[in-house]
């Protein structure tokens, strides 16, 4: 029970990595608050599951007007907050030169503004109580970058910017910011792709196989408990040896 009576928010916690994150806190013993733009369909069962310490949110991050609202709302409800998981992101995936500038935006505005929002309230709130965690979901191709995906790349390497600028920010107070870097997953986003782009990602995977939600879901248990007291500003992959 390494998360026993912390308090955890998850973006995008209505299936994926996002459920998976969700799932293992609680299943540590954190009291765990769900965001995303759609209820899951099993929620009720989540509900009963977790003791009643699993509550849901519905609200749209890409309305940069209200994500501070929303998380400062939740930070009320439960009484102070200990773990904060930006991990609400889309793809519009295209070729930069046929990309549309709306395109562009609307991946930006929820992978990396939602996420500075979300972890600037976050951030106030663990700064009174000096101590809390925010880890961000990035990706290795904010950091090796994609064809195709310059607008998902940008957003995910400037999440990175974020997490380790905040963190020198925030480090004095207690607080730590650390990134995850997802490779191939397993995941409804990732299982759109073509049969032929899936095998020759795996080809490049040393350990042979497709991640799992539950693989990143491990790494963010890790940056969330006190097992990581002394790591901040880190980013660290989880791809399977992809881009050793």
């Amino acid at each position: 029970m390494r998360l026993e009576n912390k308090k955890a928010l998850v973006t995008g916690a209505s299936r994926g990595i996002g459920k998976a994150i969700a799932n293992r806190f609680l299943l540590e013993g954190a009291e765990v608050w769900g965001i995303g733009t759609k209820e899951p369909e099993d929620l009720a069962l989540r509900i009963e599951e977790a003791g009643g310490k699993f509550r849901w949110v519905t609200a749209d991050l890409s309305d940069l007007n209200r994500v501070e609202e929303v998380i400062e709302s939740c930070v009320k409800e439960a009484g102070g907050l200990d773990i904060l998981v930006n991990n609400a992101g889309i793809t519009k995936d295209n070729l930069s030169f046929r990309m549309s500038l709306e395109e562009w935006q609307k991946v930006l505005d929820i992978n990396l503004s939602a996420a500075f929002l979300a972890s600037r309230a976050a951030a106030r709130a663990m700064i009174r109580k000096r101590a809390g965690s925010i880890i961000n979901m990035a990706s290795v191709v904010g950091i090796h970058g994609n064809g195709g995906q310059a607008n998902y790349s940008a957003s995910k390497a400037g999440l990175i910017g974020l997490t380790k600028s905040l963190a020198l920010e925030t480090a004095g107070r207690g607080v730590r910011v650390n990134a995850v870097a997802p490779g191939y997953i397993a995941t409804d986003m990732t299982a759109a792709l073509p049969g032929e782009v899936q095998e020759t990602l795996l080809a490049h995977i040393p350990l042979k196989r497709i991640g799992a939600p539950e693989d990143i879901a491990a790494a963010v248990l890790f940056l969330a408990s006190d097992e990581s007291s002394y790591i901040t500003g880190q980013v660290i992959p989880v791809d399977g040896g992809m881009f050793m």
